[in-house]
């Protein structure tokens, strides 16, 4: 994706067209809300609530890791903006909107918080970054490129939380041992 989007290849051609059919095709209130789950000022205070929510419960060390894994969002994304310098679905004169900070955001802030609090909760995690990336599109703040690269960007440092979730806790039989 990145190779195309640099050399303006046929797929980069092809998000535009795609992009351009999508934007404004449902009312702006309703995209605007979507892609507003993906700022900081929403998704953080989710993660950093399960992160409480998992130390109190003596998952530090999984706390710890959603914590890093989003301490290294800005660390991947941002770099990658500057080299792209990708203009804008409705500003072709900025540069920088490859990939998607917000669906980065999104993706691990929920995900991140799933794995913390419940594996119950990871599709709702998924409903959520899905609503991101869709609004971004949606709205015109993102090519749908821009938002796939995020999530391609962002499954390995997942890795981290979802290791921590499934190894992270002691086994039922351990749990049942020591209440004995």
């Amino acid at each position: 994706m990145t190779w195309q989007v640099l050399v303006h290849g046929p797929l980069a051609r092809l998000d535009e067209r795609v992009s351009r059919s999508l934007v404004d095709s449902v009312p702006r209130s309703l995209s605007e809300l979507a892609a507003d789950l993906g700022n900081m000022t929403v998704a953080l205070p989710v993660l950093a609530c399960a992160m409480a929510y998992a130390v109190w419960r003596g998952r530090r060390l999984a706390a710890l890791y959603a914590g890093l894994a989003m301490a290294l969002v800005p660390l991947l994304v941002i770099p990658l903006k500057e080299w792209t310098a990708r203009p804008g679905p409705l500003e072709p004169w900025a540069a920088g909107y490859y990939p998607s900070g917000h669906t980065a955001t999104a993706m691990v802030a929920y995900f991140g918080a799933a794995f913390l609090v419940s594996n119950h909760l990871v599709p709702v995690a998924a409903a959520l970054t899905a609503l991101t990336g869709t609004g971004l599109i949606l709205r015109g703040y993102h090519w749908p490129l821009d938002v796939l690269a995020s999530v391609a960007l962002c499954l390995p440092l997942l890795r981290w939380p979802v290791y921590a979730a499934r190894y992270g806790r002691p086994a039922p039989d351990a749990r049942q041992e020591e209440g004995a």
